[in-house]
């Protein structure tokens, strides 16, 4: 058994980017070989037509075929090398850009933005979308609906069932670097775009309305068969020429008008041919895969009818639209529509094609999707060897981490720390001095929940939990549009928190300043208040605030309030943060030192026109 380990993230794609960059140098040098090669039989190919065909005849025939014969494979070589000349290139940048990405430069990689809900609970508190988002710095899809599926992960706790399916499969991928890349460049070759997955969706639910009859296939034999036997007839003088004619514009006639039952059928697919290519070598690679994972091979079974190829279905898909192609150019118009009603042919292909695999579409657009989030997932493991797979247990709430800490700061910047909480009715409060940390903490807890959640690997040494739905209340903006105040915006959301909580939803809370739109009396009395009915619906939540005075309900609730802090050492006029969570309630103040530190003028005593 091999126990080597697996080398570092940056090593591994260091060497395969060094890798990459010599095949495509060879590549480069065989494309200028290539490019000789075929003007060198050109010109033997003309030079022999030229010298001998006059001597020799129709012999002299013999050298130009086979010289066009060698110039056509030398084309088909060309074609496939630059291929993958295209291919190497897309290697290359994606090892590149994880590179980057593992030096936390990724601003401008596609940040998901216009995933990001108007309203949700938790998505905007905790930067999921945008710019040096959540999504921005894992995702690894490239396709559309990849993209998509991605997102709404993000956005809703997947069953328990999903979760460890995931994780067993994400530990099986994380080392298949080569695989995982390859998938991802497959992905990137051609945008599928969730347009085109509408369209092939609508088209295959449709029923078959033109030559559907069992009439139509002898119809459409006998005619090609007329019709090429007429030609014959007329080319060797059995036919008269002006009959022939005749004949032809009937059939061209004819076979304009059974084109037109194609034009709606053309209009849904045209233009598809290369995503359909995508998703075909999409689903070729997840087929050729073995695999332990019991997900994979779930996916993968549903995804296939009667064991046949979905791969190779989609590869006889566009061959037909290939050949439907064809009806837009002179000779599909003069020749393969009269003589063989070409148009028609491809019709009843397609029909045949949708009875047969109709059914299976959506299941091949969702498997290459949830495939993309598997390859999203094992690539964070891989890129994180650190970080640990949570373990789920029941029931709720359950939390227990270690060495917890940001995903998105830089190792070198990220300080983590440890938390436990269990049981219901529980509220940590976490008080704490300005930038002390206290945000970031609450952040912290919920980007890990969700990638927990996810199925994916957390940043933490050790993450217990068990399955709750996230809600949070720290970034409160107004709306103009909506006549919303930021104070009124604040309410909507705790009201939400509140009816989960008169739920008994199983959630997680988080709540970052809560109240701060008005007077400091009435949000001590609010925050108060929330906490109790919180506690009284054996509701969990962690709270930081600045108000200490809080710290007080502990005595009132003991066990059910327990209080956390951070705090600031000052030495003179400097301030010292160490970003650690500690027990107990936050003594140290940094908010007067920061205001003399931007000019404000702070008087121990004040005048005495202001004290009376």
């Amino acid at each position: 058994m091999n126990t080597t380990p697996p080398p570092a993230p940056e090593a591994a794609y260091t060497h395969a980017l060094a890798g990459h960059q010599a095949d495509l140098a060879r590549a480069l040098r065989k494309r200028n070989r290539l490019g000789w090669l075929r003007l060198l039989a050109f010109l033997a190919t003309a030079a022999s037509v030229l010298l001998l065909f006059g001597e020799a005849g129709a012999w002299g025939l013999v050298p130009a075929i086979a010289g066009i014969a060698l110039l056509l494979r030398l084309v088909v070589l060309d074609v496939n090398n630059a291929a993958r000349i295209r291919h190497l290139r897309v290697l290359i940048g994606i090892n590149e850009e994880e590179l980057r990405c593992l030096a936390y430069q990724f601003g401008a990689r596609f940040d998901g933005a216009a995933f990001e809900p108007h309203e949700h609970p938790y998505a905007r508190d905790l930067d999921l979308f945008g710019p040096a988002s959540l999504y921005q710095w894992i995702q690894r899809c490239g396709t559309e609906p990849g993209q998509a599926r991605l997102a709404d992960d993000l956005l809703a706790a997947r069953s328990s069932a999903v979760i460890g399916g995931r994780q067993a499969l994400v530990q099986e991928l994380a080392p298949d670097r080569a695989w995982r890349q390859e998938f991802y460049a497959r992905a990137r070759r051609s945008t599928l775009r969730t347009e085109t997955e509408r369209k092939a969706l609508t088209w295959s639910s449709q029923d078959a309305t033109h030559f559907v009859g069992s009439g139509w296939r002898p119809f459409v034999t006998g005619h090609s068969v007329l019709m090429i036997t007429a030609a014959l007839a007329a080319a060797t003088g059995y036919l008269p020429v002006p009959l022939f004619s005749l004949l032809y514009g009937v059939s061209l006639a004819a076979s304009l008008l059974l084109g037109r039952r194609t034009v709606d059928t053309y209009r849904q697919l045209g233009g598809i041919v290369p995503e359909i290519e995508t998703l075909r070598s999409l689903l070729e690679s997840i087929e050729q895969r073995a695999s332990a994972a019991s997900l994979w091979n779930e996916w993968k079974s549903r995804a296939m009818s009667d064991g046949a190829s979905a791969a190779r279905e989609i590869g006889t898909l566009k061959g037909i639209l290939d050949r439907f192609d064809l009806r837009l150019n002179i000779m599909g118009l003069l020749l393969l529509n009269p003589f063989l009603l070409w148009d028609v042919r491809q019709q009843m292909a397609l029909n045949e094609w949708r009875r047969r695999n109709g059914r299976l579409v959506a299941e091949w657009f969702a498997l290459v999707a949830e495939a993309e989030v598997w390859n999203t997932l094992a690539t964070l493991r891989f890129n994180q060897p650190g970080w640990c797979l949570p373990s789920f247990r029941g029931p709720h709430f359950y939390w227990r981490s270690a060495g917890l800490g940001h995903p998105l700061l830089p190792p070198d910047r990220r300080v983590t720390n440890d938390l436990p909480i269990e049981g219901t009715g529980r509220v940590a409060l976490v008080t704490g001095s300005n930038m002390a940390g206290k945000s970031t903490f609450l952040r912290s807890l919920g980007v890990n929940s969700v990638l927990a959640h996810l199925g994916g690997p957390v940043c933490a040494t050790m993450l217990e939990l068990s399955h709750h739905r996230l809600m949070s209340s720290m970034r409160i903006a107004d709306n103009l549009a909506e006549s919303t105040s930021t104070f009124y915006a604040e309410l909507k959301k705790i009201k939400s928190v509140i009816d989960a909580a008169n739920r008994k939803e199983p959630v997680f809370i988080l709540l970052d300043e809560i109240l701060r739109g008005t007077n400091s009396q009435d949000r001590h009395t609010g925050s108060e208040a929330l906490i109790r009915q919180l506690l009284r619906q054996g509701a969990v939540a962690v709270i930081a605030t600045h108000d200490t005075a809080l710290a007080a309900l502990a005595g009132t609730y003991p066990g059910g309030v327990i209080n956390y802090h951070f705090d600031v050492q000052v030495e003179g006029e400097e301030l010292y943060f160490d970003y650690r969570l500690k027990t107990g309630v936050c003594r140290s103040l940094n908010a007067s030192i920061l205001m003399r530190k931007i000019g404000i003028e702070l008087d121990e005593h004040p005048p005495s026109d202001l004290q009376q």
